[in-house]
């Protein structure tokens, strides 16, 4: 015991960091984890449909939040040079001002991709049309994607506050916005979903409108937060100037490829969504689950990603390789750890984990194929969470195309295909598509690791500082 505690206290520093950034990843994730659980009160027919909306939500959502993931890196960055310049914990005037550029130039970023990633939303209800979707549900998740869309624009300025706040190394305290957010979202899913409290009854639809509506409510209850902050509060800056565009440029150079990398990520998830939804609403519904247990638990993997990611980058700036190597070592291990955690609850009691998301006599297709996937899901939970923290170790070390270049080879040219071969080919039907799944991350996952081995070994700026300099 003794030695685990050592352990994690020698992790605090990361977790430390880590645990406001999952916090507000499960923030995100309770809202469409609650619009689930009450879609499976309606019916099959909605639960699929709702299911096959909030998947590309979640899919559009990841691509936009990487856009603006590396300004933690950037804003830390700034931080750990200003600090150094004043050989304390303080930031020179030079450092404050290319702070509150980079805020000011994030937030017109996450404007504008807000719009254009809403516009996409919409349209992809549409397009689906072409790819064998069931009609009924296709008539249903439309108007659902619909009063999803405007909800992306506040949740990017959110993670623009989460991100600054984390390079600063004050994330603040997220549990009663965590908490209150999950209330008020269960109340108005039930209004607008239901029919409580006098509120249309809206069907699903209802249930999407009420999630944008705590997407706003949730980025001002943040930014309250942060503005009760007086090293932070000066900092905070939502103006835009020509002076700006550099930092716009520099936000986007490096967001584009994590965009890429977690839309590549998300993307195979939601191709097996269309490929599953080719197999009947039951399948569907059954994945819509499944699908949706793994997610919660992968925010934890997120959390320490960002949050490894931004200590990488400092201790790069300070030439400390023993410092990167260490805080990979633990955000793999506590990576593991979580997911151990949560494999074992779903097999403890797989029926309860299953039965929050499925309506009180469920059809029993679709329960026992929720009950197979379940099994994947453990063993995803494991690849894709490590995959996705070495990608936060590599864009630490300022690498953030490799992560790229290795999901087009482990997700698309491995993946996809075993994924269409035990499907359809060897005729596995939902548990084939979820083998491919756990291939094309696991595959993924080995080709990040090798090359962030290689990555730490070659750079010569983390050679060793003599004591004294």
């Amino acid at each position: 015991m003794g030695v685990v505690r050592r352990w994690l206290a020698g992790c605090r520093p990361l977790l430390a960091v880590s645990a406001p950034i999952a916090g507000i990843q499960l923030a995100q994730v309770a809202l469409t984890t609650t619009d689930l659980a009450m879609l499976g009160g309606m019916s099959v027919r909605a639960i699929a449909a709702g299911g096959l909306a909030l998947t590309l939500y979640n899919q559009v959502r990841t691509m936009c939040v990487g856009t603006v993931t590396a300004v933690g890196n950037l804003v830390a960055s700034t931080a750990g040079r200003g600090e150094a310049r004043t050989g304390g914990d303080q930031l020179d005037e030079r450092a404050r001002g290319e702070v509150r550029d980079l805020v000011r130039a994030s937030f017109l970023v996450a404007t504008a991709v807000g719009l254009g990633a809403a516009l996409i939303l919409i349209g992809l209800g549409y397009v689906l049309a072409w790819f064998g979707q069931d009609p009924e549900v296709l008539a249903l998740a439309r108007p659902t994607m619909l009063a999803l869309a405007p909800g992306l624009i506040p949740m990017l300025w959110l993670n623009v506050l989460r991100q600054f706040a984390v390079g600063m190394r004050r994330p603040g305290s997220l549990l009663w916005v965590t908490i209150g957010s999950v209330g008020v979202n269960i109340l108005l899913d039930g209004g607008f979903g239901y029919g409580w409290f006098g509120f249309p009854e809206l069907g699903a639809p209802g249930i999407g409108l009420a999630t944008t509506i705590v997407q706003f409510v949730n980025c001002f209850a943040f930014l309250l937060i942060l503005r009760r902050d007086e090293h932070l509060a000066p900092l905070l800056s939502a103006g835009f100037g020509r002076g700006e565009l550099p930092a716009v440029r520099e936000i986007l150079r490096l967001g584009i490829p994590i965009s890429l990398t977690y839309g590549s990520e998300a993307g195979i998830t939601s191709v097996a969504t269309v490929l599953m939804g080719g197999f009947g609403p039951a399948t569907l519904a059954a994945q819509s689950v499944v699908n949706q247990l793994a997610y919660i638990v992968y925010q934890v993997n997120i959390g320490l990603s960002q949050g490894s990611s931004i200590l990488i980058s400092r201790a790069v700036s300070q030439r400390d390789r023993a410092a990167v190597t260490r805080t990979a070592r633990q955000a793999l291990t506590l990576s593991a750890t979580a997911m151990t955690a949560a494999g074992l609850l779903y097999l403890a009691v797989p029926g309860w984990v299953l039965g929050l998301f499925l309506e009180r006599n469920p059809p029993p297709e679709v329960l026992a194929l929720a009950h197979t996937l379940l099994f994947f899901g453990i063993a995803q939970q494991y690849v894709k969470g490590a995959q996705n923290v070495c990608v936060g170790l590599l864009r630490g070390l300022g690498n953030t195309k490799s992560g790229f270049r290795a999901t087009l080879l482990g997700y698309w040219l491995i993946g996809t295909p075993v994924m269409v071969l035990c499907g359809f080919a060897l005729d596995l039907r939902g548990p084939g598509i979820w083998l491919g799944l756990c291939v094309g991350f696991g595959a993924t996952a080995v080709l990040l690791l090798r090359k962030f081995s290689r990555e730490l070994a070659g750079v010569p700026a983390l050679a060793a500082v003599p004591s004294g300099t």
